[in-house]
This record gives C-alpha cells, structure tokens and sequence, in this order.
C-alpha cells in the first residue's frame, strides 16, 4: 500500500507542476510573438489551467474509472469555491463587481447544472461529450469576447518569454502531465480497492489535491500586496471543469459512475455552496475576512456526502 501511495502522491505532483509550466510557459510564447492579451486568456489560460482535471478525466475513462473522473471535478469545484476563496480572502480580502460575480457566477452555476443533468442517469456518453465540449467553445467565447480576457491573462502571464527559453518548459511539462496522470488515476484505481474505499472518495481527495497549488499561488500573491484578482480569474476553472473537463474524458470512452448516489449528494452539495459563496460575493461585493470563514467551514461537510 505504501507504494500506491507514493506512486499516487507522486503522479499528482508532477501532474500539477507540469501543467502548470507548460500552461504558463505557452502563454508567455504567444505574448512575446505578441498575440493578443484576449486571445491568451480566452484560450490558453481559460482552458489550460483546467489541464489536470482533463488529463485525470483522459486517463480515467480509458481505464473505466468514472467514479475518479467525476469525484476528481467535483472536489476541486468545491475545494476551489470554498478554501481557494476562503484562504486567500482571509490574508487579503476580494473586491469584486456585482455584474462580474453575476456573470462569472452564473456562467460557473449553469457549468453545475450541465453536469448534474448529465450524470442523471450514471453515464457521460461520447455524444454527450461533444456536445458539452462544443457548448463550452461557444460560451468561453462569448463570455470573454465583452468580460475580462486580457485581465485573466496579465494576472496569469508576467513577462514575455522568447521560445527558446519557454519550450523546454512546455515540452517538459507536458512530459510531467502525461507521466503524472496515468500514475495518478492507476495507483488511485489501486489504492482504492487495497484500502477498501471508494473510488469516488480517492477522486474528492484528487480535486483537493490539484487545488492545492492554486491556493498556495494565490495566497502567496495576496500575502505580497498583489491585487485585483478577477473574478474570472478566480472562477475561471470552475466552468471549465464540469462541462469541457468531463467531456474530454467522454470523448475517450464513456464515463461510467458505479457511486450514483453519493455522485448526485456531493455534486448537490458542491452546487448548494458555490450558491451560498455567490450570494455573498454579490451582497458584500466581494469576500472579506469574515465571509472568508464562512467560505472555509464550508467546505468541512465535503466528505459527508461520500
């Protein structure tokens, strides 16, 4: 058991670390051959920073484990709504728009909903994949198209990187996120039926997992005075996961969830607090430290709902 774990703890590392470079190597590419700032954040960042769910989602429907596809997405929505926000708001507090949190807000709300109807019956079928995916295209678009593209991407991207010091990252990095997910969602599958869990549970704690660095970098820049985190920026990932995420994995094979029950109880509750964090957004204009413990407890009935 003990090289399951290592081998899991190992491939969701590399996993993160190198989706992370690879994204944000890629995205100083394009702005050094002076791609649009819009352009960036519409397509590179808006999806790429969504890479370890999609490659978890890949790799999870091709070995038949649904359960951690869907149990991965589900627990980075929620640790992402509740602690991300929580930490961060704690050491800083978060200004925002009330039209943003709605916009923003509402596109993340009806990603939930997409979801949830999609998995009504247990399975994502490849049909319904592409039709997730392809909604997603069209609304990321037209989202971005009059909200926040280029700030997405300045808080993302800081300098201009010439190729030839971007590429190893990127080519590294994609190294690390192919490696990372097939360990992950393996020694996860194993991990599982040696411990005696669920699946789904080894999913929640994977979302957890590629939240992680998110908190720590956001966290850190509000520790040094940076402002002006976006609201899309924030919840970027969080329409990205339920709809384009899940239907990548679809793509591959369909994605079978044994766990119906606790599937629809988690992904009830992920939907019941992104509601709750919302409405504070909006009422409070922003999250600060007092709202911030409340998005923190939160997030502590997640595991009742496995």
């Amino acid at each position: 058991m003990l090289v399951e774990v290592t081998l899991f703890l190992a491939g969701l590392v590399a996993l993160v670390v190198g989706s992370d470079r690879a994204v944000t190597a890629a995205a100083e590419v394009a702005r050094f051959y002076g791609v649009s700032p819009f352009f960036v954040g519409v397509t590179l960042i808006s999806v790429g920073t969504s890479v370890p769910e999609m490659v978890t989602s890949v790799y999870g429907a091709w070995y038949g484990a649904g359960d951690i596809v869907v149990g991965n997405i589900v627990g980075s929505e929620t640790s992402q709504i509740t602690l991300a926000i929580g930490i961060v708001a704690l050491i800083a507090p978060i200004v925002a728009e009330r039209r943003n949190v709605m916009i923003y807000g509402g596109a993340m709300t009806l990603a939930m909903i997409v979801m949830l109807l999609t998995l009504d019956d247990g399975v994502v079928q490849r049909s319904e994949g592409v039709l997730m995916m392809l909604a997603y295209v069209n609304f990321v678009y037209t989202l971005y198209t009059t909200e926040g593209g280029s700030e997405v991407a300045q808080e993302v991207v800081e300098e201009a990187e010439p190729p030839e010091r971007a590429l190893p990252w990127i080519v590294g990095g994609l190294a690390l996120v192919v490696v990372g997910g097939q360990l992950l969602v393996t020694n996860g599958v194993a991990l599982a039926r040696i411990a005696g869990i669920s699946e789904y549970l080894i999913g929640i704690l994977t979302g957890l997992g590629t939240t992680a660095p998110e908190i720590f970098v956001a966290g850190l820049a509000a520790h040094r005075g940076a402002s002006g985190i976006s609201v899309g920026s924030i919840l970027g990932s969080n329409i990205t996961d339920p709809v384009f995420s899940l239907g990548v994995g679809a793509l591959v094979a369909d994605v079978v969830v044994t766990d119906l029950g606790a599937v629809q109880q988690s992904a009830a509750y992920m939907l019941v607090v992104s509601l709750v964090v919302l409405g504070l957004f909006y009422w409070r204009r922003g999250i600060d430290r007092r709202a911030a413990v409340v998005c923190l407890v939160l997030y502590l009935p997640t595991f009742l709902f496995v």
